[in-house]
């Protein structure tokens, strides 16, 4: 089979890629290793699908932290308002949440996917599903594993778009990640991002909180703290405010075995108004009741200070009100292991930025391309995943048309 240019991967960042190379003129076919399209992009579209952030552009492009100067040139070219515009050409408005995140007003992905491959399949992209790619054979044709056996492809140009290799039984599995290195591209090993962690809790805890939220807490790592919410869970933590800060945690687990998270359970109240609080007279009230009297404390905010003095053998009712306030906005968690890459939002690694030149073609491999998730980038949720996707594909896509058209193809 031959084809003008192939794309490999059906999630966002290959059908933006697509649609890029459609628009310019080439011919496309998108290759996709399960049986329909766009699986983990509706799989977000579950949560509102958060497609991007309304922030000022300076302060979005900090979000890629390390990656941000490599990232900032497909932004900029494909930024925020840019990915409105196209949703909303698609008949898809977007609004601006509270919190400056960007949503469709359907509140989900599915009618966005239909209307955008109503699209596509207007421009002439083709389809070829439970494809899933393989490499190369000697003569440098795509090779495919299929339902009815190998297939190899001859194309003009390639974008790949396989993803990470979070929520694997979606589609983006990392399959891919010997492939490339096999052929002299450095990928750095892929690992969870967005990503829960291990704690031993004790029995008692786990039975009686497994599933309950810590809400309007403040959580801190070294210099960083974020506000939010977390999620206790049987085997540990998890929740917004946690992937906020999983990059730290994650290094650090990996690093030493643990790690060490603080949250503050008032975070709104000052030292010394939660001092003046816990002076009050317990009288004949329980220790729990007087807590939860003196400083709001919820069962669960009660419970986590409880599993804190545990661990560090203090008596919660020998500690003077200065002492137990500052305990109440630092309570320390010890972070035992990392949620495993299959349960995590997305994945950190990939394809080293240094093996791609200005339009994300590979050095080693002429005419291939790489976008979205398969670069060594992470980011928080609230936009920035899906932008990125999307502002790769569109690179991918034009420097593709770019090296198409300087090749005569």
């Amino acid at each position: 089979m031959q084809t003008g240019v192939a794309v490999i991967g059906a999630g966002p960042a290959g059908l933006m890629a697509a649609e890029v190379l459609a628009r310019g003129g080439a011919a496309v076919t998108v290759f996709d290793a399960m049986p329909s399209v766009g699986r983990k992009f509706l799989m977000a579209g579950r949560g509102g699908l958060n497609l991007t952030h309304s922030e000022p552009l300076e302060t979005f492009l900090a979000r890629y932290r390390e990656a941000a100067p490599k990232l900032s040139a497909a932004i900029e070219a494909f930024p925020p308002d840019r990915l409105r515009a196209w949703a909303e050409a698609l008949g898809q408005p977007t609004f601006v949440g509270s919190s400056g995140r960007v949503f469709p007003r359907a509140m989900k992905a599915s009618p966005l996917l239909r209307a955008w491959l109503r699209r596509l399949d207007a421009s002439g992209v083709s389809f070829c599903l439970r494809h899933r790619w393989r490499g190369w054979d000697d003569n440098g044709r795509l090779l495919f594993e299929t339902p009815e056996g190998t297939r190899m492809v001859e194309a003009h140009a390639t974008v790949l778009a396989l993803g990470g290799a979070s929520w694997p039984r979606l589609g983006s599995d990392g399959g891919w990640v010997e492939t490339l290195p096999s052929k002299g591209v450095t990928v750095a090993s892929l690992r969870p991002a967005n990503c829960g962690f291990a704690v031993d809790w004790s029995d008692i805890f786990r039975e009686r909180f497994g599933g309950e939220p810590l809400k309007g807490i403040a959580l801190s790592c070294g210099e960083r703290s974020v506000r939010g919410e977390a999620m206790i869970t049987r085997d540990g933590i998890e929740g917004g405010a946690v992937y906020a800060l999983s990059a730290e945690l994650r290094d650090a687990v990996l690093a030493s075995g643990h790690a060490t998270l603080h949250i503050a359970l008032r975070p709104d109240i000052s030292s010394g108004d939660l001092i003046r609080r816990l002076s009050a007279p317990r009288n004949k009230q329980t220790f729990s009741n007087w807590l939860r009297k003196a400083a709001q404390l919820s069962p669960v905010a009660i419970g986590l200070l409880q599993e804190a003095s545990i661990a560090s053998s203090v008596a919660l009712l020998s500690l003077p009100p200065e002492k137990l306030a500052e305990l109440i906005n630092a309570v320390p968690i010890k972070l035992t292991g990392v949620a495993s890459i299959a349960r995590a939002i997305s994945s950190a690694g990939g394809v080293a930025f240094d093996e791609l030149d200005a339009d994300f073609m590979l050095r080693r491999l002429p005419c291939v391309f790489v976008a979205g998730e398969m670069l060594d980038w992470e980011a928080p949720t609230g936009g920035y995943l899906l932008q990125a996707c999307f502002a790769t594909g569109v690179a991918a896509g034009r420097g593709a048309l770019k090296w198409l058209g300087a090749n005569g193809d």
